[in-house]
């Protein structure tokens, strides 16, 4: 861009022009400034039809674009709009279906049942865990108790050994020893509370079965009544405990106590005792 320089005319306002021809003026005498406005006149090209009409110049005026809109922004212009239908289209064809008013307002009404219906069971499940806190505290409670019961059973047991060896030793000497016995009459029952031990008890106690021999009266003299025989499992000893029917009208006197291996074998111990506690 060329750029013309000042001059002052005579009228004293400034303007832009180019002399018609260059001044007589010698070169050497001539100003720096003044050489610099002659170089520039120069290079003007010629002006149309001869006029000379005066350049008006704007030193700190800026030149009007003559271009277009930016490129920049049509490219920013074009990527929003290819964006935009980019995700329209992922909607449309990938995306699920949008939900209608309705649709919306079902889902909504679902999402507070489910939500209730959460917050119900959560409250169960809160209630349920309590009282499964109060039961494990109860089976804690419930254990320690047997726990000392436990205790107390060992401990009785050791008192029921304690007294069955003070009993008096069966004079028979027979596998299974009678230790003592008691009989008493309960109507037409016969009631008997038995105590059987073992001398040399191994690891598994012995099986067979106890049958009484009751002898008594009847309305004829030397009657004998077998009952039905009760079956026992003797360790170390054993407490036999029970009530058999008798025949109606029968007395009895005394009752022989038989062990037996099974009905009818081979015998293991035999007492002799009186109905009403009597040794004999």
């Amino acid at each position: 861009m060329l750029r013309l320089r000042r001059f002052r005319t005579c009228r004293g306002n400034l303007r832009a022009s180019v002399p018609s021809r260059a001044p007589r003026r010698c070169l050497a005498c001539a100003s720096p400034t003044r050489l610099r406005s002659l170089r520039l006149a120069a290079c003007l090209p010629p002006l149309m039809f001869g006029s000379a009409k005066p350049i008006p110049f704007e030193p700190y005026g800026r030149r009007r674009s003559r271009r277009g809109i930016p490129r920049w922004l049509v490219l920013l212009l074009l990527g929003i709009g290819l964006g935009a239908a980019g995700v329209l289209y992922v909607q449309e064809r990938h995306l699920p279906p949008r939900l209608s008013a309705e649709a919306s307002t079902q889902l909504r009404e679902s999402f507070e049942r489910a939500d209730a219906e959460r917050q119900r069971l959560q409250a169960e499940l809160t209630a349920t865990s309590d009282r499964l806190r109060g039961t494990l505290d109860e089976n804690k409670r419930l254990a320690s108790e047997v726990d000392a019961r436990g205790e107390t059973v060992q401990g009785l047991r050791q008192d029921i050994a304690s007294l069955v060896v003070s009993l008096p030793a069966d004079p028979r000497n027979t596998p299974v020893a009678v230790r003592a016995a008691r009989f008493e009459v309960e109507g037409d029952m016969l009631a008997y509370n038995v105590v059987l031990s073992r001398e040399r008890a191994g690891a598994n106690p012995f099986g067979g079965v106890m049958q009484l021999v009751v002898a008594g009266a009847s309305g004829r003299a030397g009657d004998a009544v077998t009952l039905a025989p009760v079956p026992i499992s003797v360790g170390l000893y054993q407490t036999v405990r029970g009530s058999l029917p008798l025949p109606q009208g029968f007395k009895p006197r005394q009752t022989t106590i038989h062990v037996l291996d099974k009905v009818g074998g081979r015998l293991m111990g035999l007492r002799v005792i009186n109905v009403n506690g009597g040794e004999r």
